[in-house]
């Protein structure tokens, strides 16, 4: 399954950008428009990665993170930081409530990219090495792992992201990229990126077997 990323930010633009970027490197994306619907969806969700904005309503990524950190599930989270605030005490602040790292605005998505694999990977490291060490502290085969494993691929249905959704609803009917890529506003280079991933995910070869396990598995309706 692919790695779940929440993006909390309360401009639209921004968050629609990092998603679209995101889900086409191969990750799905739940986002939040301020730091009180982040939290409901980090509980709800648990996903592998933080991305926040400092300056939201209703919760602050200051006090976000404050409160992620406080809970024992969430210690080990990546969070990123983008902000306009840039000052070393804004800082120096953001790495006292817990962010791993601190990303100025404007920045480059590709940054953003290299700086998420980066943090994922020592997390996935982190998480590897607690199991392996709960292995060790295991009594009669009942492992004490505090580490919830990520679900198996051959037993779940694969999640996919709203705009995957709607790219597969509208490939079920038989219309080309071209044709997609109109209706969604969006380049039919874009949409192959899209399908590609969609046969990643489902493990198919082609789309009439995408469409096949779309329909066994009820992706569409």
């Amino acid at each position: 399954m692919p790695l779940l990323i929440l993006v909390a930010d309360d401009n639209p633009g921004i968050r629609l950008a990092i998603s679209d970027y995101l889900e086409l490197s191969g990750y799905s994306v739940i986002t939040a428009e301020d730091g009180q619907e982040a939290l409901l969806l980090l509980e709800t969700y648990h996903p592998h990665l933080m991305v926040a904005d400092i300056k939201m309503p209703r919760k602050d990524g200051y006090e976000l993170v404050k409160q992620v950190r406080h809970r024992p599930e969430f210690r080990l989270l990546p969070v990123i930081f983008l902000t306009e605030r840039n000052s070393t005490e804004e800082r120096i602040r953001g790495y006292q409530v817990g962010c791993d790292l601190y990303l100025p605005k404007p920045f480059e998505m590709e940054e953003l990219g290299a700086v998420i694999r980066s943090l994922l990977e020592r997390s996935q490291i982190v998480q590897s090495e607690l199991r392996f060490s709960s292995t060790d502290s295991t009594t009669e085969g009942i492992s004490v792992s505090v580490v919830e494993s990520l679900p198996s691929p051959e037993t779940e249905t694969p999640t996919l992201t709203k705009r995957e959704q709607e790219v597969l609803e509208l490939l079920t009917t038989g219309l080309s990229n071209v044709e997609i890529g109109n209706q969604l506003h969006l380049s039919p280079r874009t949409i192959e990126k899209y399908v590609s991933s969609l046969l990643r995910k489902t493990e198919t070869n082609n789309r009439a077997e995408l469409v096949r396990f779309a329909l066994k598995h009820y992706l569409v309706d």
